[in-house]
């Protein structure tokens, strides 16, 4: 058995998130405590409490996010459950995967995943993006690329076959419908998010990461880091932190990261966060591959469980 750990994606926030592994595991509750601590707010009462308006705050779900990941990891490891092969996070679920590896340590993730929510929170309103359902990723660029300038459209996330979102001007969004619709599109969502992200119009947040990126130690990793931007299982630090100011700019490559886990041999992914988004998509890319969250300690005992049988390769 080879492991995969996952972790979650903005999108998959709720009220209460975390709350009953920091109850019931110390380890998890020091990660909430640590958070507060850093950012100077309650970070954990705003996981546990909301509401709901607050959580949804880019600002806010962001560094809830990460916490909350991390405090499943926290919780995760301190069962005894050997380290994982590789570590993948979609989108802002990168960092937490980099607290992982040992790229960065919590406060720094922290320090930086809230700079990053301030700098997308504030970025280019003039944006947004849609989930397109039922149509392939090809189908999808195609599209595209008949409607707008790949400065004002691009698919921005490629979650699984038959969900993929686009993320651009909103002019070009309401473009992109009518011709979405006539390929196949099943349904067009458009998402509760306050700007384009993973577009060319985040290029600015990407130049403000590099510097606040500089501010922060960074190190090599224990386990490779999958890259959303590239796809690929990266062990170079001043690489990591490259791609990741690119990471907001560009596209989230989530079914060929899945792809190539499989293909280096990963057969079991375990999502750690506030729900199960991922292995959703990992359920539609790789069937085959054994899955399991932790969000709870029912839900941990029952990935520590799936682990046990055939031991772990790294």
């Amino acid at each position: 058995m080879t492991l995969a750990l996952l972790f979650s994606p903005q999108g998959s926030q709720s009220v209460g998130m975390g709350r009953e592994l920091a109850e019931r595991h110390p380890a998890a509750r020091a990660v909430f405590e640590e958070a507060d601590a850093t950012l100077g707010w309650p970070v954990s009462a705003t996981c546990w409490n909301g509401p709901e308006e607050r959580l949804a705050d880019t600002r806010q779900t962001q560094p809830c996010l990460l916490t909350t990941s991390v405090a499943a990891l926290r919780a995760f490891a301190d069962a005894g459950v050997p380290a994982p092969a590789v570590v993948a996070g979609h989108s802002v679920g990168e960092y937490a995967a980099l607290v992982a590896a040992g790229v960065l340590d919590l406060p720094a993730a922290l320090r930086l995943v809230s700079r990053r929510a301030e700098l997308m929170a504030d970025a280019d309103g003039a944006g947004g993006m849609a989930a397109v359902l039922g149509l392939d990723r090809g189908t999808v660029d195609e599209v595209v690329a008949s409607v707008a300038r790949p400065t004002e459209l691009v698919v921005a996330n490629d979650n699984a076959p038959g969900q993929v979102v686009i993320s651009g001007r909103r002019e070009a969004l309401d473009a992109a419908e009518a011709p979405m619709r006539a390929a196949g599109a099943k349904r067009i969502v458009r998402l509760p998010v306050s700007g384009a992200f993973h577009s060319p119009l985040m290029s600015g947040v990407a130049e403000r990461l590099v510097e606040a990126f500089a501010a922060e130690s960074w190190r090599e990793p224990t386990v490779p880091v999958m890259s959303n931007v590239t796809a690929e299982p990266e062990s170079d630090p001043d690489r990591i932190r490259a791609l990741l100011s690119e990471q907001v700019r560009s596209p989230v490559e989530w079914v060929r990261s899945v792809e190539r886990m499989v293909a280096d041999g990963v057969d079991t992914m375990i999502e750690c966060g506030s729900g199960a988004a991922l292995i959703g998509m990992v359920r539609r890319i790789a069937p085959h591959v054994r899955t399991a969250t932790v969000t709870d300690s029912p839900s941990l005992d029952s990935a520590v469980a799936l682990l046990a049988p055939a031991g772990i390769r790294t």
